[in-house]
C-alpha cells in the first residue's frame, strides 16, 4: 500500500475529518458542511472525505459517514443506490465502424433516458408499455415494495416499474469505451430513479419532523437523523435496502438491453468477458469499523475493500477507471465515485457555450447541444488528479476512454 495520503481537519468540538484531497479543489463551503456533520454525536471515529468532494444538500458529496444507532436520510440522498456497472466484451476497437452515430442511436432507442417537461404520460424517460423483461424483473421487487407502501402509502405514488431499466438525466450516462488493450466495454451510470427519489424525499421530511418534535438541535436541519428504535428507523432502512436492490436491477436491465442493441447493430458476433462490478455509490451499509458496528453512509463514494472491484468514471471527455480496492481502514474501505464537480450546473451553462462543449468532447460520439452544457467536462475535476490523490485507496486495473456517450 502507498503511503497514507489524507490530511486531518479537526475542530475542538468535533470528530476528525480525514480528507484525501491533495492536489484537487476542496471548496470552503463543502468543508464547513463536513464540519457540521463531524460535530454530531452519532458519528463514529471520524469522517472520511474522498478527492471528488463537493457541496451537497445536507451532506457533502464524496463523503463517508459512519454513524452509531442512527442514519441521516439526507446523507444518503434521493438517488438511493445510484451507481455504476461495466462489462468488457470480446470486441476490439478495430471491430467498430468509423462512424459511431448508429451505435449511439441504437443505445438511445434501447434505453429510455431524459425526461419530458411536465412529465406527461408519454414521458420519453419512462416506459410507455412495460416490456416483458421489465415486468418479469419487477415481480422480484414488487412484494417488498407493496409491504413498504402498506405502511407508507405516499411512496406508492411514484414512478417505479415504468422507470425500471431507464437511465434518467443529469450525470447519468451510457457509454461505449475502449480500454488499454483495445477491448470494447459497455459502461453505464444510474440509480433508483423516481421511486428512489420519492423514498428519499419522504423520509428526509419525516426525519426533520422527528428532530423538531424532540427539539433536537442540529447545525443544519438537512442533517436530521432517525435513531435506531424510533418510529421510522426500521421502515427507512427497509425502504433504502429495497431502493438499492431496485437500482442494481435497473442497471442490469439497461446493460442487457444495451448489449442486445450493440449485437443487433454490429455484424460481428461477440461475447461478454466479465462484469467489472455493479456497485452503488449512494447508499448505507451495516459494517464494523474501529471495533464497533455502525451504519456507513457513502454519499458519492464506493466501497473499496481489499480486492473489491469498482468503477470510477471521469466525465464526457475524460478517461474512466476500473479499480481494485486496497482496503484502507482510515477511509472505511472507500474511494471516490467519480471526478466530482467543480462548478454548478447553472454556472456551467452561464460560463460555456456549444463550441466549448464540442471542443471538450472531440472524438466522442455524443450530444453536442445546449441542453447538455451543464455536463461539459470543464465542470468536473481533473480525473487524473483525483486518482493521484487516492493511490492508497485503490489500484487501477483498466483505463477506459469513451467513444460513445449517451446522456439524458
Amino acid at each position: 500500500m502507498c503511503k497514507e495520503q489524507y490530511e486531518v481537519i479537526q475542530n475542538d468540538n468535533s470528530y476528525p475529518i480525514k480528507a484525501w484531497t491533495k492536489g484537487v479543489p476542496f471548496e470552503p463551503a463543502a468543508q464547513q458542511q463536513l464540519e457540521n456533520i463531524a460535530a454530531m454525536d452519532i458519528v463514529h471515529s471520524h469522517i472520511a472525505v474522498m478527492p471528488d468532494v463537493h457541496l451537497g444538500k445536507g451532506a457533502t458529496i464524496g463523503s463517508v459517514i459512519p454513524s452509531v444507532d442512527a442514519v441521516i436520510p439526507a446523507a444518503v440522498g434521493v438517488d438511493i443506490g445510484c451507481g455504476m456497472v461495466a462489462t468488457r466484451t470480446t470486441l476490439k476497437a478495430s471491430d467498430l465502424p468509423d462512424n459511431l452515430k448508429s451505435i449511439r442511436s441504437a443505445f438511445e432507442a434501447a434505453v429510455p433516458h431524459g425526461r419530458t417537461a411536465n412529465r406527461g404520460k408519454r414521458d420519453k424517460g419512462a416506459w410507455g408499455n412495460i416490456p416483458k423483461l421489465v415486468a418479469k424483473e419487477w415481480q422480484t421487487l414488487e412484494t417488498r415494495f407493496d409491504r413498504i407502501c402498506d405502511k407508507h402509502p405516499a411512496i406508492a405514488k411514484s414512478n417505479h416499474v415504468n422507470h425500471l431499466g431507464t437511465m434518467g438525466t443529469g450525470n447519468h450516462f451510457l457509454e461505449l469505451c475502449i480500454d488499454e488493450h483495445q477491448y470494447v466495454w459497455v459502461m453505464l451510470h444510474s440509480g433508483s430513479r423516481g421511486v428512489g427519489n420519492r423514498i428519499g424525499t419522504y423520509f428526509i421530511e419525516l426525519a426533520k419532523k422527528e428532530m423538531q418534535r424532540h427539539q433536537q438541535h442540529l447545525p443544519d436541519l438537512d442533517l436530521a437523523y432517525l435513531k435506531e428504535g424510533s418510529a421510522y428507523f426500521d421502515d427507512y432502512v427497509e425502504a433504502v435496502e429495497w431502493a438499492q436492490d431496485f437500482a442494481a436491477k435497473n442497471r442490469e436491465i439497461m446493460m442487457f438491453n444495451a448489449l442486445k442493441a450493440l449485437r443487433e447493430e454490429l455484424p460481428i458476433p461477440f461475447e461478454t468477458i466479465d462484469v467489472a462490478v455493479n456497485c452503488h455509490h449512494n447508499y448505507i451499509s451495516r459494517e464494523e469499523h474501529f471495533g464497533k458496528q455502525c451504519y456507513v453512509t457513502r454519499k458519492g463514494a464506493l466501497r473499496a475493500k481489499r480486492g473489491e472491484m469498482g468503477i470510477i468514471p471521469g466525465n464526457m471527455g475524460a478517461r474512466s477507471y476500473i479499480v481494485r480496492g486496497l482496503g484502507n481502514p482510515d477511509s472505511f474501505n472507500s474511494c471516490s465515485h467519480g471526478a466530482g464537480r467543480v462548478m454548478s450546473r447553472t454556472k456551467a451553462k452561464k460560463t460555456y457555450n456549444i463550441a466549448d462543449h464540442v471542443a471538450a468532447t472531440k472524438g466522442v460520439e455524443c450530444r453536442k447541444d445546449q441542453a447538455v452544457i451543464d455536463e461539459i467536462p470543464h465542470a468536473y475535476k481533473d480525473i487524473d488528479k483525483v486518482m493521484a490523490a487516492q493511490q492508497d485507496l485503490v489500484e487501477v486495473v483498466h483505463t477506459l476512454k469513451q467513444v460513445v456517450c449517451v446522456k439524458g
